[in-house]
């Protein structure tokens, strides 16, 4: 037989991480359970994706990615799952089948999907909506749509994973990549110092320094918050901010946290004139770190190639 794809996996899977509720299972748990739920034969389990994967490997990550994402399963840590109540919940309802489309009827897939669609989140009562509307196949995509769209999904989920990996760290962790994030963008002199965090007995307020000429006449000030991902950062936390701020006569403050904005703390920002006040969400966060490879690393390159016409031109 052929390996399972994707969306053959998601309910076998699910009821395999539900077996035992409120118990972890590992990545390497459900690689053998799927290697034995299909008998999969030793030529299968070897056969490889481009990128040199294993194939019913890559479907049952994101198969998982999948339920993930639709709040059926979560990943205390890295490689583990565990059942939520919704995940049990759609057992209990007797489905013998999820694909994207039956994944939509919960609004934080919706979200997932448009993010990795149009590179930005949609509101909560638009997800709502999205999720009681027929997924639009794009019948007359280009290879090059296709490619272009599955990249942005991969990216969309690896934003989950980063910012996953982060809340399982400590804040102290938070604050000393912020610093190497700004450093690896270009921030900051060419002195090894040039970035610092702030000791946590006495910020002030301040959890990090870029100083951006060698005597340190301008410094970019930094306030990091590692919240809750759905918690929303308000405008009376970005006054206490530019509290500090204007404590120490600074110009420059960036407000970076894995949270959200609130629409008063954005508004707040831009109204601020003494201080040029920059704010960061945990989504602009984690495509930072992977434009600029921080705490990411390549894991394969694809190359397009088109004809060279200036090459069979030669003689014309």
């Amino acid at each position: 037989m052929a390996v399972p794809r994707y969306d053959e996996m998601m309910v076998p899977v699910l009821r395999r991480i539900a077996e035992t509720p409120g118990d972890t299972v590992t990545s390497k748990q459900l690689r053998r359970f799927v290697i034995d739920y299909w008998g999969l034969s030793d030529n299968e389990v070897a056969e490889t994706i481009s990128s040199g994967f294993e194939r019913y490997a890559n479907n049952m990550l994101w198969a998982c990615t999948y339920l993930k994402q639709a709040k059926c399963i979560e990943s205390p840590k890295r490689g583990t799952y565990l059942v939520t109540q919704r995940g049990v919940d759609l057992l209990n309802s007797g489905v013998e089948k999820l694909d994207r489309q039956a994944l939509m009827q919960f609004p934080e897939f919706c979200d997932f999907l448009n993010r990795s669609r149009k590179g930005k989140g949609v509101s909560a009562k638009e997800a709502k909506e999205a999720a009681v509307q027929p997924v639009i196949v794009e019948e007359n995509e280009s290879p090059e749509d296709t490619i272009d769209e599955a990249f942005r999904s991969i990216e969309t989920a690896l934003v989950s994973d980063i910012l996953e990996a982060i809340m399982q760290q400590s804040p102290a962790f938070f604050e000393r990549l912020v610093v190497q994030l700004l450093l690896a963008m270009g921030y900051g002199d060419s002195l090894d110092d040039s970035g610092s965090v702030t000791p946590l007995s006495n910020d002030g307020g301040i959890d990090g320094v870029i100083r951006e000429d060698k005597l340190g006449f301008d410094n970019i000030y930094i306030q990091a918050k590692r919240w809750d991902l759905n918690a929303s950062v308000g405008r009376p936390d970005l006054q206490a901010f530019v509290g500090a701020l204007t404590g120490t006569g600074a110009t420059k403050g960036l407000f970076i946290t894995t949270a959200r904005f609130s629409k008063g703390a954005l508004e707040y920002a831009g109204m601020q004139h003494a201080v040029k006040l920059v704010l960061v969400d945990g989504d602009q966060l984690a495509r930072l770190m992977i434009a600029h490879n921080v705490g990411v690393s390549v894991r394969h390159t694809y190359e397009i190639k088109g004809i060279d016409r200036d090459y069979f031109d030669i003689d014309s």
